[in-house]
């Protein structure tokens, strides 16, 4: 995995250059290199991993001297591309898949070559004739892109940090960026935190010539689930697994491609112990795990993860941490995200990501396998409240809504979720989930995804500011879908996105291990949407993800995979009125609050609401993370 960055039409110095690029070093601290040609400059942060030798070297320009790439990901088909372009007459001096992205565009065309790419990848490719230069990300985003555009000037790179040393870009904060982000816990692409940059959407291609940009996309995920439910044909359950066993299998290999040490995440949960199963299956050795713990029951999955690890025969390694372990970090870990970023399972992420970086280079995650085969509980939820709904009227859809906000906190997360064995709690608490489950109930189905994902469900009772144009999740609807489907895609395109992928790849960067996620090719995306629902969610219990757990199976034990969904956080709410409430009190002082553009009265309602027992440790961290964030640009 590596940093990207570069610069057309102003002539970068060369001590701004490298420090630019240094910015990026976490990304890829194994060479750098840079290219000038006039006023277009290209940089790049090796982390080396397929082909070690300086024949890998970036940027990496054509033979004949006219293209130079700039690029950050994997293209896990680049073997079989290879072969296609020597056929072609192409004559390559490495064995990496970066001068097989170079071939492709140059022979091919860009959108061409990205259609046939299987991988994670951002790249800018420069056509120094035609002065032209195409940026381009992958189908799902997994690697992140930002650029900046203003007048003849145009800058991109990895992470947004090193655009705001240009002097000519506008670093004031973009006002509807941070509404959307204390409303969901990120800034929804294709906007960021700043007015003077962008986020490249996935699965598009943007081109800059002539002082202009255009946005083109070659891989839509609407256009691509729709075609994909036409195409929806009658299959059994293990006629099913069947196909998913023999395209993840594919998959798989294909991510564990490395010229160094590779390993897993490995939770315990259906979608890390399916590929860790698929690995173990695919090596002549133990497959090296990694998983952390927490000394808190209702956030430790390490002893399920340990039962996988033992009934699959991996190398497992394991960290429990407590309280005392993690206070110290909480304040500092979050300076690897260049915008505010308020999930606070980015903290443990980081700490497996760290914790595997001693043994290995490259890990493989189950992200994704929520997303695209049902397994969070709002999927569950939709159907039956759609079935609730045609027999209570409105009005008595409201009422009982009501009824489940009546019980306090304390009741749901002291008295009733240790009386279940916290089997529905989750890692945000049951009174968090019944409270989702009461909006559902409560809300019409156009307003009821965005209610039940918002933090602050109005962000303008903080900021005094009310957006013109919805960004995130209020930007899509598809009443043709069945709800749980509608939610599903809707996540794909920006929970999964904005939220998820940008934790793993922040979190894994910031220790410059590179995270692979083999459920989210493009390809398997498609053939998800090619499954009914009934392949995922279970008419009865909170089961989804039925094709997954079948596959699964046939691996291991289901006694050892069936359990309450965890989540990967932790227990910020207990640690926010104790080990914590010193830091957090000092960002929380009402003339900072104000002076960050903030009501500092309602700050204060909230923090005393979560003293007192309610939890709002959600509401709470992203006002923590934003403060922290601004100290950090030192605007705080």
């Amino acid at each position: 995995m590596c940093g990207i960055i570069g610069c057309l039409g102003d002539k970068i110095e060369p001590g701004l250059a490298q420090n630019m690029s240094n910015m990026l070093r976490h990304r890829g601290p194994d060479s750098q290199g840079e290219w000038r040609e006039g006023d277009v400059w290209l940089a790049h942060r090796r982390l080396a991993i397929i082909d070690l030798s300086k024949t890998g070297h970036q940027p990496m320009v054509s033979p004949c001297g006219r293209y130079a790439l700039t690029y950050n990901g994997e293209i896990y088909n680049y073997k079989l591309l290879r072969n296609e372009l020597q056929s072609e007459g192409c004559t390559f001096n490495s064995s990496s898949d970066t001068e097989v992205a170079l071939f492709a565009c140059m022979k091919w065309g860009v959108e061409t070559a990205c259609k046939r790419f299987e991988g994670m990848f951002a790249f800018g490719f420069y056509d120094k004739v035609e002065r032209t230069l195409c940026l381009a990300r992958d189908p799902m985003g997994i690697k992140p892109l930002y650029y900046s555009h203003s007048g003849s000037r145009f800058a991109f790179s990895s992470e947004l940090s090193p655009l705001l040393k240009l002097p000519w870009i506008d670093s004031s904060i973009n006002e509807e960026g941070l509404f959307y982000y204390f409303r969901y816990l990120c800034v929804p692409a294709p906007i960021s935190i700043i007015n003077g940059a962008k986020k490249l959407p996935s699965g598009s291609i943007l081109t800059f010539k002539n002082d202009k940009t255009t946005i083109f996309t070659y891989w839509d995920l609407e256009k691509v689930s729709a075609q994909a439910r036409q195409a929806v044909q009658p299959i059994s359950l293990s006629e099913a697994t069947q196909e998913l066993e023999t395209k993840l299998t594919r998959s798989v290999q294909q991510h564990m491609q490395s010229d160094v040490p590779y390993g897993a995440f490995l939770s315990g949960g259906i979608d890390s112990s399916v590929i860790v199963a698929l690995m173990q299956q695919a090596s002549n050795h133990p497959v090296k795990t990694f998983s952390i713990g927490f000394k808190e029951q209702s956030h430790d999955e390490s002893e399920a993860a340990r039962k996988v690890a033992s009934h699959l025969g991996t190398d497992h390694h394991e960290m429990i941490l407590g309280a005392e372990d993690m206070i110290g970090l909480v304040p500092t870990v979050m300076d690897m995200f260049d915008e505010p970023f308020a999930d606070n399972s980015s903290i443990p992420t980081y700490l497996v990501s760290k914790f595997a970086r001693e043994n290995v280079t490259v890990c493989l995650s189950g992200d994704g396998g929520d997303e695209l085969f049902g397994g969070y509980p709002r999927y569950f939820w939709a159907n039956r409240i759609e079935k609730i709904r045609k027999w209570l009227t409105p009005a008595g859809s409201k009422a009982l809504a009501s009824l489940l906000h009546l019980a306090p906190t304390v009741f749901w997360d002291k008295l009733v979720n240790p009386a279940l064995g916290y089997r529905y709690s989750g890692s945000d608490g049951l009174a968090r989930r019944v409270e989702r489950f009461g909006a559902y109930v409560g809300s019409n189905r156009q307003l009821a995804y965005a209610n039940t994902m918002s933090v602050w469900n109005n962000p303008s009772q903080l900021l005094d500011f009310t957006p013109t144009q919805t960004r995130g999740p209020e930007t899509h609807c598809y009443p043709n879908y069945l709800w749980s489907e509608e939610m599903m895609l809707i996540d794909q395109w920006n929970y999964l996105q904005d939220d998820i992928l940008t934790k793993v790849d922040r979190a894994s960067m910031a220790v410059s291990l590179e995270a692979r996620v083999p459920l989210l090719t493009h390809t398997m995306v498609e053939w998800s949407w090619q499954l009914d629902s009934s392949l995922k969610l279970a008419e009865r219990g909170d089961r989804g993800k039925l094709v997954l757990r079948e596959l699964l199976n046939k691996y291991v034990p289901s006694e050892l995979i069936d359990r309450p969904k965890q989540g990967f956080g932790m227990p910020i709410e207990k640690w926010l009125r104790g080990p914590l409430k010193d830091w957090a009190e000092s960002l929380l002082q009402p003339s900072d609050l104000t002076s960050s553009g903030l009501r500092s009265d309602i700050v204060k309602k909230i923090w005393d609401e979560h003293q007192s027992g309610q939890n709002r440790q959600a509401m709470l961290w992203s006002v923590l993370m934003y403060r922290q964030w601004q100290q950090r640009l030192g605007t705080g």
